[in-house]
């Protein structure tokens, strides 16, 4: 593992629409360290993901990949926390207990979002995260996460 590897390309098994590598059909988001607390994402969108006026992204799309940025996140350092490289051993999944999106803007189609999730609090059972998505230079939407531990059978 290396820190510029996503961390969903170390995630084994994952399926999930927003996040999961072994999704073909899915938006294959990528998450990346920037510091001990602090993930970084950039998502480009394609123009089957618009909302009504097809030059904004829909907002169940910028909610899943702000869902996922963020589970994905409390993954990754929950094998940190374990001492492990994400992936290896048994595995660590988290879902999403809480996702509470404020849109402030409305996202820009043809431009590249980027997100920004950073760990607040973090307890052996959940995460607390916050997220924010930028487009077009400006604040586009913010989220609230609390990321639980699950079984891996879950």
């Amino acid at each position: 593992m290396t820190e510029r590897e996503a961390i969903q390309d170390q995630i084994p098994e994952n399926h999930c629409y927003g996040c999961g590598p072994e999704n073909e059909r899915g938006l294959q988001i990528k998450s990346y360290w920037n510091g001990e607390n602090e993930t970084v994402c950039e998502f480009t969108p394609s123009p089957h993901h618009c909302a009504g006026p097809t030059q904004y992204l829909n907002g169940g799309i910028i909610a899943t990949v702000m869902d996922c940025h963020t589970v994905c996140t409390a993954i990754a350092d929950g094998y940190r926390q374990a001492g492990r490289a994400t992936g290896s051993g048994d595995k660590i999944w988290y879902a999403t207990g809480k996702l509470d999106v404020q849109y402030r803007a409305p996202a820009l189609i043809d431009e590249p979002a980027r997100l920004t999730a950073t760990i607040l609090e973090r307890t052996d059972r959940k995460t607390v995260l916050t997220c924010e998505l930028k487009s077009g230079g400006r604040v586009c939407a913010t989220a609230d996460v609390i990321a639980v531990r699950v079984p891996d059978n879950w």
